[in-house]
């Protein structure tokens, strides 16, 4: 047995936006990776333009930093919980994680989640109070938070004796005492060194290396992550990969190995315990799976992935404007792209289905699936799918159903709205209490179905002051209906362009999704109705042109402004006999049937049953 002392592994795990990222910046050009004059973008690890938007971390990053003589491997982590399938994966690589809590939020639900699994796969944790130079920081608090959390988490008496930092990453400076100011990382980086163990095993024994991520790129096929969990690895070598759930094994070579330094991965020739490296050149790698020498096979057993919690149909674009803005239209397309998908993305699931051109994805979450579908509208697909919809379970004759831990901050003045919006949506209050003047905290147990649709509502009921983030929290039986939406839509009659006029005719009727001068075809949703009830208009209609001129009738129309629905708010916005359809340069909503008088044909079909 050895143990690696110029060596560390650490993961940070946090809540959205309390810094995780901005942190690894500060470590990064702290220990001198970066040359002096070299020009660096903020947040460099979110690579993807997604992460950039939006500032959340999807994918897990890996870098390293040198300090001293020891080299820290840091893998970024996502903090939403529907990229828990990240996590899970990530917490296997590492010794060690480094838990960042804002020292004015406090402990969050994604932080609670993330938490869990690290403590339940027996991680060390450090925890680090980021933005401590935030007005209204309450360090002392926040530590009792954190260590209540610990508890309630079931942590070990090891794990409760955790040592805390203070820093503001943004300034890039820490200290051990929140009194006393810091003037760079160096204490952080020590607590690293002394805190996180150092990897340890059998350093001359045979070949063991578990692939917890893949990476995919154009050139070289697919990369492997992983870690050298005994003996040393070296390119060239000829393996035996075993494991994933799956009976027997098959040979592969090494034909490159790549270790992290600073964000760059640079070739090298051998790994040894503890390294955490990527590999190219084996074409069927797969996650979860061991790499061994040939005459020692033994896989090492696999963290099990969280099951996805919500689903949808991914269906070939039929509307009246199929393939004129999208690249990819075909069925067979959509099928290479999602199964493609499925090769890295390991919480999500794809299904063929009875229609040729109908593709059941299953993930973790509307935020997992809303991800999914702009990356590939920004990839030149064009598509449409149907709204979310939970996946049950059967469990001695039971029906269950995902549940959600809701929290809500909002002022005092807006809790009954939400309150009585969210008691109809079969959730039950678990805490509340107030967190400083005028803003009060609520804890809910929600059904996951009673928060689809929920978000806009709630930013409606709340003018945009309120603040919600919920986390998977396990199944349980079936909480009886759940109210729809209460509105109807606003469909058009006709293809064609809306007019001025048609639109300043409809507009007492609803809520308008369109401006003048769009194309819209028959059966495309344009509005929303106060009714419960589908209305059909004619937004393209002209004014017709008479001899006669009276003074008023010439008067310039007025439009309200009409509302533009986001890819996500589309989402939550349809119902179950509606689509979105998605091409690379709109995103429309539809009736699943377009023309008026058959889905008239329908519904006194319905009511006949």
């Amino acid at each position: 047995m050895g143990k690696r002392e110029d060596l560390r592994n650490v993961a940070i795990i946090a809540h959205v936006d309390h810094g995780k990222t901005t942190l690894v910046d500060q470590l990064l050009r702290q220990s001198g990776i970066f040359r002096a004059n070299e020009a660096v973008a903020e947040r460099v690890m979110d690579s993807g333009d997604l992460e950039r938007e939006r500032g959340i971390t999807i994918l897990s990053k890996n870098t390293a930093v040198k300090y001293g003589g020891t080299k820290i491997n840091i893998v970024d982590t996502p903090g939403h919980a529907d990229f828990g399938g990240e996590v899970e994966r990530v917490l296997m690589m590492v010794d060690g994680v480094l838990l960042l809590v804002d020292a004015f939020e406090g402990c969050m639900p994604q932080t609670r989640f993330v938490l869990k699994k690290a403590l339940g796969l027996g991680k060390k944790p450090l925890v680090v109070l980021n933005k401590i130079d935030r007005p209204g920081a309450r360090p002392a608090e926040v530590v009792d938070e954190v260590l209540d959390l610990f508890i309630e988490l079931g942590a070990s008496e090891d794990q409760l004796d955790f040592p805390v930092a203070y820093c503001s990453a943004r300034e890039g400076c820490a200290s051990l005492d929140p009194s006393v100011p810091g003037t760079d990382m160096k204490p952080l980086f020590e607590m690293i060194l002394n805190q996180v163990p150092a990897p340890e095993g059998d350093l001359g024994g045979p070949t063991q290396v578990l692939f917890s991520n893949i990476d995919y790129d154009e050139y070289v096929g697919r990369i492997g992550i992983g870690r050298v969990e005994r003996g040393e690895i070296k390119v060239g070598q000829q393996v035996a990969i075993c494991g994933g759930g799956e009976e027997g094994h098959r040979n592969a070579k090494i034909s490159k190995l790549y270790q992290f330094e600073g964000l760059k991965r640079v070739e090298a020739e051998s790994a040894k315990l503890g390294d955490i490296i990527a590999v190219s050149g084996i074409t069927d790698l797969n996650i979860g799976e061991t790499a061994c020498t040939t005459d020692h096979i033994d896989p090492l057993p696999f963290v099990k992935i969280d099951e996805p919690t919500v689903s949808m149909l991914f269906k070939v674009n039929d509307s009246p404007f199929a393939g004129r803005e999208g690249k990819f239209v075909t069925s067979r397309n959509l099928r290479d792209r999602l199964f493609k998908e499925v090769e890295t993305n390991v919480a999500m699931r794809v299904e063929e289905t009875d229609s040729m051109d109908t593709f059941k994805v299953s993930g973790r979450g509307e935020l997992h699936l809303s991800i999914l579908i702009e990356q590939m509208r920004r990839g030149g697909y064009e598509f449409q799918v149907s709204p979310p919809t939970v996946i049950y379970k059967e469990k001695d004759g039971k029906k269950l159903e995902p549940m959600e831990l809701l929290m809500i901050e909002t002022p005092d003045s807006y809790v009954g709205a939400v309150m009585e919006k969210i008691g109809s949506r079969k959730a039950e209050l678990v805490n509340m209490g107030s967190r400083e003047t005028g803003i009060t905290h609520m804890e809910f147990r929600i059904p996951a179905r009673g928060l689809m649709g929920y978000r806009s509502e709630f930013l409606t009921d709340t003018n945009g002051n309120g603040i919600m983030n919920h986390v998977f929290d396990g199944y349980e039986p079936y909480k009886g209906d759940i109210p729809q939406r209460q509105q109807g839509s606003i469909i058009a009659f006709e293809t064609g362009e809306s007019t001025a006029y048609g639109l300043f005719n409809t507009q007492d009727r609803g809520r308008l999704f369109i401006g003048p001068g769009v194309e819209v075809y028959e059966g495309m949703i344009v509005g929303v109705s106060p009714k419960s009830e589908d209305l059909v208009v004619n937004v393209c209609k002209k004014k017709h042109a008479t001899n006669t001129r009276s003074s008023s009738s010439d008067e310039a129309l007025r439009l309200t402004p009409h509302s533009m629905l986001s890819l996500e708010q589309c989402l939550e916005f349809i119902s179950e006999d509606e689509y979105v359809e998605v091409t690379p340069k709109s995103v429309r909503m539809r009736k699943a049937t377009l023309s008026h008088e058959q889905r008239m044909k329908q519904q006194s079909r319905k009511k006949s049953q």
